[in-house]
């Protein structure tokens, strides 16, 4: 007989994973109970536990038919059959909403899922160490966010933020190029406030912040930002890269080995944290130097 608890005979992926999570929303949305749910349509919890969970071997048919019983809206029925759907090639492409890409749901879904977090920003400070200042600042400089929604985008940015201070945050360390320090977002004031955030983040047991710095010597590796998530056993590592409009998910092998070793770089170039804790401090004295004219006392 089949359990919930039996081990599972082999991975899932990140888009099996993303369509599982489609699927207990629109239950969620629905107001079914699994055991309801399940007793309805003749299906095991098992069953549903494991689709819902992102296990590969369910039919077109058996997702119209969850669907169906949801009374999903044809919108939601198009982006699931979409998803299942989608070939398994190793990676895949999620178009943002807007520009930013805090409301992608594989995202979203595999960061609070992660056991770590390694990642790499280059211009500005990664999005899930902003300030609420610092990203309003980002948000009104693209202006491709509507003046009347730029407070529910930080709400949103903030909110995702949360995990990161949660009951089993994971481990995580954060490369951030000089540049990011020194590219001033929102004026002098934002900044200072955003190099002291910063400073006080170097203090969470579970964070390490590490800058590179324009000393370091020059590498290919520093070109282009770059994730990579790790889970449980039964779940491949993850690499993600955005662009302005659209964010890349990897698990192919080879690219995460990319990841990996351009990592293993970031490493030996970066500072170290205590190192890293003082450049965020010596910022913040600096922004906090700056005259009202904003102008920054880089001397």
């Amino acid at each position: 007989m089949e359990t919930d608890d039996k081990p599972p005979a082999r991975f899932t992926t990140a888009q099996s994973r993303e369509l599982g999570e489609e699927l207990r929303r629109a239950r969620k949305r629905a107001g079914f109970r699994g055991t309801k749910f399940c007793e309805e349509l003749e299906w095991s919890t098992a069953k549903l536990s494991k689709l819902e969970k992102g296990w590969r071997g369910t039919s077109d048919w058996e997702i119209g038919t969850f669907l169906g019983k949801c009374g999903a809206d044809k919108a939601t029925r198009e982006r699931v059959m979409r998803l299942a759907q989608e070939p398994d090639v190793g990676f895949f492409v999620r178009r943002h909403a807007g520009t930013s890409s805090d409301g992608l749901l594989s995202l979203v879904l595999h960061q609070r899922a992660a056991l770590t977090i390694t990642s790499y920003d280059t211009m500005v400070i990664p999005g899930l160490l902003q300030s609420m200042g610092y990203t309003r600042a980002l948000l009104e400089m693209t202006r491709s966010v509507p003046v009347e929604d730029v407070d529910e985008q930080v709400r949103v940015r903030m909110d995702r933020q949360e995990f990161l201070c949660g009951g089993s945050p994971p481990v995580s360390t954060f490369y951030i190029h000089e540049t990011a320090l020194r590219l001033r977002i929102g004026g002098s004031r934002v900044m200072h406030d955003q190099m002291m955030r910063l400073a006080f983040m170097c203090g969470w047991t579970h964070l390490r912040l590490r800058v590179v710095p324009f000393s370091a010597q020059g590498h290919p590796a520093l070109r282009y930002p770059s994730t990579l998530m790790t889970f449980t056993r039964n779940a491949k590592p993850v690499a993600y890269a955005e662009s302005d409009l659209t964010t890349v998910f990897l698990e192919e092998e080879r690219a995460i080995e990319f990841h990996e070793e351009k990592h293993g770089v970031l490493d030996a170039l970066a500072l170290s944290a205590d190192e890293s804790h003082e450049v965020f401090t010596h910022w913040a004295n600096v922004y906090d130097r700056a005259d009202d004219h904003g102008q920054v006392p880089w001397g």
